[in-house]
């Protein structure tokens, strides 16, 4: 029920952008590998998805347990929640969440309850200092309802006492980081601050971000949940939740500093707006961005830091830029030379300038050469040389020859140089080969043999479109299939009644993976389960009959290169009765060959 209940497609679209790949199919950027170009399938009407790059796979429970390292039953009581299903145990009958849910499951209902407690304290007497810091950035109490902004009381045990009252433990709500360890028990983490919740990109709230408000507060001005088993700062990025799906659609996505600049952004117009969680820009958050906007070679998509202008923001600009060869879009830098943030630019001038301050973007390498000539005396020649030899490196790490070029050539102008030849050569002298990049997994068979390509096409057929076989193809021998593998997918789906019986694709997909006697049959068969079939332009049935002539006719070319074989070796004269009905056999085959062959395909 709840494999049914979850659609496979809308579970992995919180987590990756997909897009059509034909056939009612769907594709993305893998999120268990680092990929350029998209490699991983999603089929919905089977409810499976596949990676041709590093083969994962499997269905809506397999990929929630594998996305948030859960066990299987985590993950089925997570689904279960999200599809509004109750869930009933063998033992002992139905067996409330509250007392039986995983470790995940417990806290993300305890960050959820502390959220939903944290906006009601927003409008009480007591939290007029919050509600003035939001009225003094230009912030209403409905955007604050929007972004879910609450209020923790000034008190030791406010949170403590509420969850209590909800049923959860003292130690659930110190391994969430909601409360900590204190000389008589837990006490709240957050206490007379303003409270904006964290979420992870499906929606969860998984912890929180607490701003200062009292002078009596000795705290740092922001204070972050600290890491727990479902918060991982390297690994959050504020606000995806709200953006993900304008990421996806206008394949940019704005990186802000704080959450009140993503508040800002939004509220101008510029929904695409993220920020970190107390910690800068790393490897994690670009895997993230990088599925949301499905970047490529082909440079679509845009990623776009914003910094103030003081020597801090160049820093972490420069920062951003190390990590830039990891994203196949564009990068650039948006600085507001005033060193004003988004949500003071918006204060003082309101949603346009926002909106112009990201319009004003410059290419990140520009922002980075700039950056570095500007330590220099360009006045002399020993400066400009100076400058050339430091900022050469960075010229000589950018991918595109055309584009390093270029910047090669700016940078003659920018210094002052006038020697093309000379900027390109010190470039080229800072150039380095590149690392081959790390092969993929592949399959025992050869993928280039068009005997095993029909078998894959073949078996894609039979998992697929199963009532476009029918009997013929469950009549036909496992030892007809050449590739060990897949004979044993074969194997497998006879096991399961063949295509004749096969039922509804959910099922039939779920009971073969089932029947499967390992993992690497396993995820063969949610491979061929995925991987759109060759038929171009030709109806199911037809593809499939034509598969399978081809298939036959396979299988009696290789019992009529036996049985000339044979006859070779046979003495006409002397085994003259043994010949002669060898021969009759040859021409009986060599009859039926010519059969299959007027069905079949020339080429797959």
């Amino acid at each position: 029920m709840v494999r049914e209940r979850s659609q496979i497609d809308s579970v992995i679209g919180d987590h990756l952008q997909l897009v059509s790949a034909g056939g009612g199919n769907l594709k993305g950027l893998c999120p268990f590998h680092d990929e350029k170009t998209p490699s991983f399938n999603v089929t919905p009407s089977r409810g499976l998805y596949f990676c041709h790059g590093c083969s994962a796979g499997g269905d809506v429970i397999r990929f929630v347990q594998e996305i948030d390292h859960l066990s299987f039953a985590e993950a089925v009581e997570r689904l279960a929640a999200k599809a509004g299903v109750q869930l009933r145990y063998e033992e002992g009958g139905y067996v409330p969440r509250s007392r039986e849910s995983g470790q995940r499951a417990r806290l993300i209902e305890a960050h959820k309850a502390a959220a939903e407690f944290y906006a009601a304290q927003l409008s009480t007497a007591r939290a007029e200092p919050g509600r003035r810091f939001l009225m003094e950035r230009g912030f209403r109490a409905a955007d604050a309802a929007h972004f879910g902004i609450g209020y923790a009381p000034d008190e030791w045990e406010a949170l403590v006492r509420h969850l209590r009252s909800r049923g959860f433990t003292d130690r659930e709500l110190i391994e969430g980081g909601l409360s900590v360890e204190g000389r008589r028990g837990p006490r709240d983490r957050f206490r007379g601050r303003l409270v904006w919740p964290i979420r992870d990109v499906s929606g969860d709230v998984i912890g929180f971000g607490a701003r200062k408000l009292l002078d009596s507060d000795d705290g740092p001005k922001y204070l972050n949940t600290p890491e727990t088993p479902i918060y991982h700062k390297s690994s959050v990025l504020y606000g995806l939740d709200l953006a993900k799906r304008e990421i996806g659609r206008a394949k940019k996505a704005v990186i802000v500093e704080g959450y009140t600049d993503v508040m800002a952004c939004h509220l101008a117009g510029e929904t695409t707006a993220i920020a970190t969680c107390g910690t800068s820009f790393g490897d994690e958050h670009i895997k993230m961005l990088r599925r949301m906007l499905m970047d490529q070679d082909e440079g679509r998509g845009e990623v776009i830091f914003t910094f103030d202008g003081d020597a801090a923001g160049q820093k972490a600009a420069l920062r951003a830029f190390e990590a830039d060869h990891k994203f196949g879009g564009q990068t650039f830098v948006a600085v507001q030379p005033d060193g004003l943030d988004p949500c003071e630019l918006r204060i003082r001038q309101g949603d346009a300038a926002v909106r112009d301050l990201v319009a004003s973007r410059v290419p990140l390498f520009e922002f980075a050469i700039r950056s570095r000539i500007e330590r220099f005396d360009l006045d002399h020649v020993e400066g400009q040389m100076r400058a050339l030899d430091a900022v050469a490196p960075i010229i000589a790490g950018i991918r595109d020859a055309g584009v390093r070029k270029r910047y090669a050539v700016n940078l003659d102008r920018w210094l002052g140089i006038m020697d093309e030849r000379l900027v390109l050569q010190r470039v080229n002298e800072q150039m380095k080969g590149g690392a081959p990049a790390p092969g993929s997994a592949r399959l025992a068979a050869d993928p280039n043999d068009p005997a095993v390509e029909l078998e894959r096409e073949l078996l894609k057929m039979a998992l697929q479109r199963p009532a476009a076989l029918g009997p013929a193809y469950d009549a036909l021998s496992a030892d007809a299939f050449t590739a060990p593998e897949h004979r044993a997918v074969h194997e497998v789906i006879l096991a399961g009644g063949g295509t004749s019986g096969a039922g509804a694709p959910l099922e039939w997909s779920a009971r073969l993976r089932e029947l499967a006697s390992g993992e690497d049959v396993r995820t063969l068969l949610t491979r061929f389960g995925v991987e759109p079939p060759k038929a171009a332009g030709v109806s199911d049935d037809a593809y499939s009959q034509a598969l399978l002539a081809r298939f036959m006719e396979l299988q009696l070319t290789r019992q009529i290169t036996a049985l000339k074989s044979k006859l070779g070796r046979l003495n006409p004269v002397s085994e003259a009765e043994e010949y002669n009905r060898l021969f009759g056999d040859l021409v009986a085959l060599e009859q039926r060959r010519r059969g299959f062959r007027d069905q079949g395909v020339s080429e797959l």
